[in-house]
């Protein structure tokens, strides 16, 4: 018989792993762009959010001429269809919010941390109230005809309309409407909460009180969601809402918690510096506790807030 010779390293290699081609993975995250995730999911995830993007778009259209004749009447009608409306969305994207504490009466400012387009959703299911939001918003197609059937109030952050806009917004609060305000000004990434800018609430002596609100997205396929998670919902930076959307609508088991604070009179606070810092540290200790998976409870916010 004749010997073969071969290098002794080759004798301790496993025969599974002698390949003449090396093996080759992709790189790619799934669901990247809209389209290209058809062939990296299961076929049950594409259905699913073919069938919410059909039922919340057919909802919309069935609510847009309903709340347009209930902006006609008087009372408060327009405002519970309003807040009706964005919990039905909530439902129809299999998001389901979980809420501590209660809402206070009265025309009241709700301050929340902001990550994501999905915060109007939730919080416009959980509170009965106007929002406050930036021009850009008014230029969105069909996102537009919804906020302003929605009776949102438009920012444009310009100076020379400071007055006037500041002037809406409490016209708005002294016919007892209560609005919804995200000092932040901006989204993130929704592993933090960045400071409150005090300009954003210039107006909130005109509030008979003012609301801390802590809104967490903590639960992802019916598991408690980590900071890899965090991009599904948080929407910042020069992320496409489309294609954020149809990620999201694929999922199943998607959760936001939300916690009312305690209240307290705008009058309490020495001026609106000391107002942004206590209702930011108020919100983000109620945020950082649903982050970290532990149970939260409505914080009374100190009058005198440490910096």
């Amino acid at each position: 018989m004749e010997a073969v010779a071969r290098a002794p390293i080759d004798a301790l290699r496993p025969r599974r792993l002698r390949r003449r081609k090396p093996l080759r993975f992709k790189h790619g995250l799934p669901g990247g762009r809209l389209f290209d995730v058809f062939e990296d999911r299961p076929l049950g995830g594409r259905f699913r959010a073919i069938r919410r993007i059909v039922t919340v778009l057919a909802w919309t259209l069935l609510a847009i001429p309903i709340q347009a004749l209930l902006l006609l009447l008087p009372g408060r009608p327009k405002v519970v269809f309003a807040r009706v409306y964005h919990a039905v969305l909530c439902w129809l994207i299999g998001l389901r919010v979980q809420v501590v504490g209660q809402p206070a009466a009265g025309p009241t400012l709700f301050v929340s941390n902001h990550s994501s387009w999905l915060d109007v959703l939730v919080l416009g299911g959980v509170i009965e109230a106007c929002f406050v939001a930036k021009a850009e918003v008014g230029t969105w197609p069909l996102v537009r005809t919804v906020a302003r059937l929605g009776r949102t109030v438009f920012v444009s952050r310009s100076r020379g309309r400071t007055g006037s806009e500041a002037g809406d917004i409490k016209a708005r609060l002294a016919a007892g409407d209560s609005l919804i305000l995200f000092p932040e000004g901006t989204s993130n990434d929704g592993a933090r909460t960045l400071p409150f800018r005090s300009s954003f609430l210039a107006t909130a002596g005109s509030a008979r009180q003012v609301q801390p609100v802590s809104l967490v997205y903590d639960r992802l396929g019916g598991l408690p969601a980590c900071r890899r998670d965090r991009p599904l919902f948080a929407w910042y930076g020069d992320m496409e809402i489309g294609s954020h959307f149809w990620r999201l609508v694929r999922r199943s088991g998607a959760r936001a918690t939300v916690v009312l604070h305690q209240p307290f009179a705008p009058a309490e606070m020495p001026d609106r510096k000391a107002m942004a810092l206590a209702t930011w540290a108020t919100v983000s200790a109620g945020a950082d506790r649903l982050r970290q998976n532990r149970q939260a409870a409505p914080l009374a916010t100190l009058l005198t807030p440490q910096a």
